[in-house]
């Protein structure tokens, strides 16, 4: 909503460099004293607080710096920049933390934030056409979520994103952590395993990335939602840390072709004055439920093994795939402008 207020690259812009603030201010006060528990939980909260804003800002932003057709790519770009991100970062954090210590920790990310913030200062955006009318916050919160129901395409997709999300924005992290105790692989077979899926999840942004066209792209993603959905399911009965290695990157392969297309499908049907609170519900649907899902892990596993965990992973993304294959514009979708960025889906 404070995206499509305000507008995705100012209100990046903003949060982005309040981030970049709010760690240098905590690189000083762990020079000046030393650290605390309360430093850090209020660091979190506002991280919080303005993580919920900056993200549907950004991922409001790629419709307007790159052509429809480009989308999947630029998705791909993302992804491939996170895993990349994933794999650098904790190797960067542990040097300087051993070099500097916890306040040099803080001023390396709050640099790093500031090279961010520069870097997004450059970038240029399209104008919207329109003149936004300004209502009441919530009122404009209520056009997002009407806006979204009534859409023909995306009523139905955020729910697919909803679903092929719920076990893989986080709680398959736990089950990975509870089956590989379960199996005596210990703590580096779940490294190897996390490894795989993050391997195979970057094989599939670079694919994206250097892919020109995605023909196709609701049928495909269905596809890799029934791979993702028999992949998970094999995952919980694979015999051997080998296997399960295997499968491991077939998931983070899968899944990430997935990801990539749901995004460059929402941003493709969206009209871009709603963009920012749908990109809101999704970010929802993938993170918000995260936490609620979290004790679910630990209850299945216990009552009734890991690989139950694993085949109630899969039957959620079999779920997804048949909702995608039932509807016929989430079937038959593109990657190109369509009509059915209306309100009523056109």
């Amino acid at each position: 909503m404070v995206a499509d207020r305000f507008g995705p690259r100012r209100v990046a812009v903003v949060s982005d460099a309040v981030r970049c603030a709010v760690v240098l201010a905590a690189a000083v006060a762990v020079m000046l004293a030393s650290p605390s528990v309360w430093l850090l939980v209020t660091v979190a909260l506002i991280f919080g607080v303005v993580d919920a804003v900056f993200m549907p800002a950004v991922g409001a932003l790629p419709p307007r710096i790159t052509a429809p057709d480009q989308l999947a790519r630029v998705q791909g770009m993302r992804g491939l920049s996170i895993r990349l991100s994933n794999a650098v970062g904790p190797l960067l954090a542990g040097t300087v933390l051993v070099i500097g210590g916890a306040a040099g920790a803080f001023t390396a990310a709050g640099v790093l934030f500031a090279l961010s913030l520069v870097t997004l200062l450059t970038v240029r955006i399209t104008p919207s056409a329109e003149v936004p009318q300004r209502a009441s916050a919530w009122r404009e919160l209520g056009d997002g979520l009407r806006y979204v129901r009534r859409h023909r395409m995306l009523a139905p997709l955020v729910t697919v994103i909803g679903l092929s999300e719920m076990c893989f924005s986080g709680p398959v992290a736990t089950g990975l952590v509870l089956l590989a105790e379960e199996r005596g692989w210990g703590a580096s077979g779940m490294g190897w395993i996390a490894s795989a899926f993050s391997v195979g999840a970057a094989a599939s942004a670079l694919l994206l990335t250097v892919s020109t066209r995605i023909p196709r792209a609701g049928l495909v993603m269905c596809g890799a939602l029934l791979a993702t959905a028999a992949g998970a399911v094999a995952l919980g009965h694979a015999a051997s840390l080998p296997i399960a290695v295997m499968f491991g990157s077939l998931i983070g392969l899968t899944s990430g072709f997935t990801t990539t297309l749901t995004g460059a499908l929402i941003q493709t049907e969206t009209d871009p004055r709603y963009l920012g609170r749908v990109v809101s519900v999704t970010t929802l649907c993938t993170l918000g439920l995260a936490p609620v899902l979290f004790p679910a892990v630990g209850i299945t596993v216990a009552l009734w093994g890991a690989d139950m965990f694993f085949i109630g992973c899969g039957a959620i993304c079999l779920l997804a795939a048949a909702l995608g294959l039932s509807v016929p514009v989430i079937r038959h979708a593109e990657l190109h402008p369509s009509s059915s960025a209306s309100p009523a889906g056109g």
